[in-house]
């Protein structure tokens, strides 16, 4: 029992999960830390500079990719690791790694917004945004935000860019959609804060996106420079909104944006990012933030489109950003940097305060007891029952009926049934568990964009079912506001609607309904949000009556039950 418990001790040192202080990362900036000083005053000008650059690193693109990145770390002795795709062992190893080739310990950010799983393989997803933006319980939020801080630390995590609380009211948009609770601001703001809550009193630092908000463009800032051409009114009422209320529950990082908008910076083609009235001006001074500002990925082309060849860092730290992630040369950019404090254009001041922060940031997050990441049962650890068990439970919550009429008695055994699944050659979790129930029936797997001569062959066959139950699967990594399915599919779809005793579950973004008509004449409309398992047995749930669906739409989309007869 003893060596076991010295086992656990040495696991929560390893991963930081030893927080320094029980009070929070705001709080603790107003403290004397011994050690952040002592750190600080071994720090060079030019060293000072390096902590506050974040580099990228990947554990699925091969040994030469991973050395590279270490050496990048060892010879600028950058200040913290932005990790993506890859698996959870290779990912602790290469942190031990990483953090032994470092002068002083890095801070360690992944884009979690779902959990590890969102980038890691073999690890947990919870549920999208917008999924959790239909659930009723806020607790489960704040429960789900203490798993995934919990995961982190046991993999050596200690920030996670994450919650994303843009208010999507536009359901066009690209890059943001599912990763949003929704469009109704308070709802945003609730959902966020508590999943705030829960990561950071689990002990990690989460960072609200994209400020002032993402959530009405049609361009990927990726891609292109994104616009908002709204007036100050509406971005203080309606944008900022959720990022305001975070800050006053005390979030620890916010994430600026790659955006135009003119109605708060003038300067042509400015990006957000590397606006000094936007982050300075309002972030800082207005709302009153005091944590660490990140800048979004600073290689996309919402910000190099315009400043290019290292300009976009400099402005990126004048404007206030605390650190920079991803700069495309951070050797280029720290040398620019500290010229820009030379010929006064930043003053040394600025620089001081902003390295202390973020070494208040890695003491918070416990890297002044940094230790080896222990791999083994590193699985194990990652994949527990409990929340798995949460993972479930949060899909019960937030799975939505849209509509509901009398339909067929389940027992009369007689009724012959088709059990469908569009959008998948597979059978999927939703036929197994239906047809456990429903013994007399068949099973049908129709892939997006079947031939219309297929469609036609199905459709006759099905003459011959008294019933049919159908599934809708988006099965793209980025679930959109729209099906890719062909317009002959589409229009089979809602034909099976209107059939008497029809039943519809949709595993994908609820912005599909508005684009299927009839789909509101249906005896049953289930929305499932996305197509993990889970949701999947949550809708078999509520169609057997085992489950009383209790969830609320996050959008506004409209429910069509247009009462003619859709032509096949």
């Amino acid at each position: 029992m003893k060596k076991l418990r010295i086992l656990s001790l040495f696991v929560l040192l390893g991963s930081g999960a030893v927080s320094a202080s029980a009070q929070s990362f705001i709080q603790s900036l107003n403290q004397q830390n011994h050690w952040v000083d002592s750190v600080f005053n071994r720090l060079s000008k030019k060293q000072k500079i390096a902590q506050l650059f974040m580099v990228r690193a990947h554990t699925n693109l091969g040994q030469a990719y991973e050395d590279s990145v270490g050496r990048v770390i060892k010879r600028q002795k950058l200040g913290g690791v932005v990790f993506f795709q890859g698996g959870p062992v290779r990912q602790a190893e290469l942190i031990n790694k990483y953090q032994h080739k470092a002068k002083v310990p890095l801070l360690i950010a992944m884009d979690g917004e779902w959990g590890l799983g969102m980038r890691l393989d073999s690890t947990i997803s919870y549920p999208y945004q917008m999924t959790l933006g239909a659930i009723r319980d806020n607790t489960l939020l704040y429960k789900m935000g203490q798993q995934v801080a919990q995961d982190f630390k046991r993999l050596g995590v200690q920030m996670n860019f994450g919650p994303d609380m843009d208010v999507n009211n536009n359901p066009n948009n690209p890059v943001i959609g599912f990763r949003s609770f929704g469009d109704n601001k308070y709802n945003v703001a609730e959902k966020g804060i508590a999943y705030m809550r829960g990561m950071q009193d689990g002990g990690i630092l989460t960072t609200a996106k994209h400020f002032p908000g993402h959530g009405d463009t049609e361009v990927d800032s990726h891609l292109d420079l994104p616009q908002l051409p709204f007036t100050r009114k509406r971005l203080d009422s309606l944008e900022e909104y959720p990022f305001r209320e975070a800050i006053k529950a005390g979030i620890s990082g916010v994430m600026v944006a790659h955006m135009n908008i003119p109605a708060l910076d003038t300067t042509l083609h400015l990006p957000s990012t590397l606006s000094k009235p936007i982050i300075t001006g309002i972030l800082k001074d207005s709302l009153g933030f005091k944590g660490l500002v990140v800048s979004d990925a600073m290689g996309m082309q919402g910000v190099v489109k315009f400043f290019p060849n290292g300009e976009a860092d400099v402005r990126a730290f004048i404007a206030g950003n605390d650190l920079l992630e991803l700069s495309q040369d951070s050797k280029r950019a720290i040398k620019m940097i500290k010229k820009a404090i030379r010929k006064g254009q930043i003053p040394m001041s600025d620089l001081d305060a902003r390295v202390k922060k973020v070494l208040t940031a890695k003491y918070w997050a416990g890297l002044n007891n940094m230790g080896t990441i222990p791999t083994q049962n590193l699985y194990e650890d990652l994949n527990r029952p409990e929340a798995k068990a949460l993972v479930q439970q949060l899909t019960d919550s937030a799975v939505t009926l849209l509509s509901k009429n009398p339909w067929f008695d389940m027992n009369d055994i007689a009724q012959r049934i088709a059990i469908i699944s569009f959008g998948t050659t597979d059978t999927t979790v939703y036929q197994r568990e239906l047809q456990k129930h429903f013994t007399n029936s068949s099973l049908f797997s129709i892939a997006k964009n079947a031939s219309a001569q297929g469609l036609d062959s199905l459709l006759k066959t099905l003459q011959y079912y008294d019933h049919v139950i159908i599934g809708i699967h988006d099965m793209r990594l980025r679930p959109a506001s729209k099906l890719d399915f062909g317009k002959d599919e589409k229009l089979l779809i809602q034909a099976l609607a209107t059939r008497p005793g029809s039943i519809v579950s949709i595993f994908a973004s609820p912005y599909t309904v508005s684009d299927m008509p009839y789909i509101g004449r249906s005896n049953m409309l289930i929305m499932g949000y996305q197509k993990s398992d889970e949701m999947q047995q949550s809708a078999v749930k509520v169609v057997i009556g085992k489950l009383k669906a209790t969830g609320k739409l996050p959008v506004n989309v409209q429910v069509s039950d247009d009462r003619s007869v859709p032509k096949w």
